[in-house]
């Protein structure tokens, strides 16, 4: 079996863009057409980590670090930087904030870790010029929505803007939810999609008072429903009904008895 190295998927994907003998779809790509895919795989990442799939994982993170060459490989194109820069500015970030490892600081738990963590980004952006000084500077606008709620939330709890608890969530999630009742009623689209956003905004301020992560705890939903769906079509099958055919009580009968399973 062929051993291969760093160097060598450098190499492909200088190969794949060649302007003369490289492939034709990787040749036309830019910054923005590829940045879905990095998306993708992203998240074919942590679909094999939700499936306790090893195998898949090995192979999924393979296909981001692909799309990390990608990238790289056009900024080099360009004269922006190449994958040596990427690998030494990650270095040089890791080292950099973790001063209680690399350095003489000291840390007492991954609390102070975390808020120490915010405090070296801080002064990274103030370093930079940046001059936006609010708690929630720096959360990036192309985190995926349920991320970067979580993200807002969590930064504007470090300044003291948070339940103390959860039992007063569970009250904002019942007015939230007559609120979006109400624009219903109303028919008024616009202020639908907004009551539903605050919502949504609520449950992920729970999800993250509960320490849970909301985006992994809807991709396990997602795959149950998934299974059960799937699982009540072959009982259909089984039972030589028409799934599409039956009517939703029909339909009902079987996913309660899968879940019974």
């Amino acid at each position: 079996m062929t051993t291969h190295r760093i160097d060598d998927l450098l190499d492909i994907m200088a190969r794949l863009r060649d302007r003369e003998n490289g492939c034709p779809w990787d040749i036309e790509q830019t910054f923005a057409t590829i940045a879905p895919h990095t998306v993708e795989e992203a998240h074919e990442v942590a679909d094999a980590i939700v499936r306790a799939d090893m195998a898949e994982l090995k192979d999924e993170l393979g296909d981001l670090l692909f799309q990390v060459v990608f990238h790289a490989r056009m900024a080099e194109e360009e004269g922006a930087f190449d994958f040596a820069d990427v690998v030494e500015a990650i270095n040089d970030k890791m080292l950099r904030r973790h001063p209680h490892v690399f350095g003489d600081a000291s840390i007492a738990d991954a609390d102070a870790q975390t808020a120490s963590w915010e405090k070296i980004k801080a002064q990274e952006r103030a370093a930079k010029g940046e001059t936006d000084s609010s708690a929630l500077a720096g959360v990036a606008r192309g985190l995926g929505s349920l991320q970067r709620a979580v993200k807002l939330q969590k930064r504007a709890a470090r300044v003291g803007f948070d339940w103390p608890t959860v039992e007063p969530i569970f009250d904002k999630l019942e007015e939230e939810a007559d609120e979006l009742k109400q624009a219903i009623d109303l028919k008024d689209g616009d202020n639908i999609e907004e009551e539903l956003g605050d919502l949504l905004f609520v449950l992920t301020n729970l999800a993250r008072k509960l320490d849970v992560d909301p985006d992994i705890a809807l991709r396990r939903s997602n795959l149950k429903f998934e299974q059960r769906f799937r699982a009540m079509e072959a009982l259909a099958a089984e039972r030589k009904l028409d799934f599409p055919a039956l009517d939703l009580e029909g339909q009902e009968v079987l996913y309660q008895t899968i879940k019974t399973r």
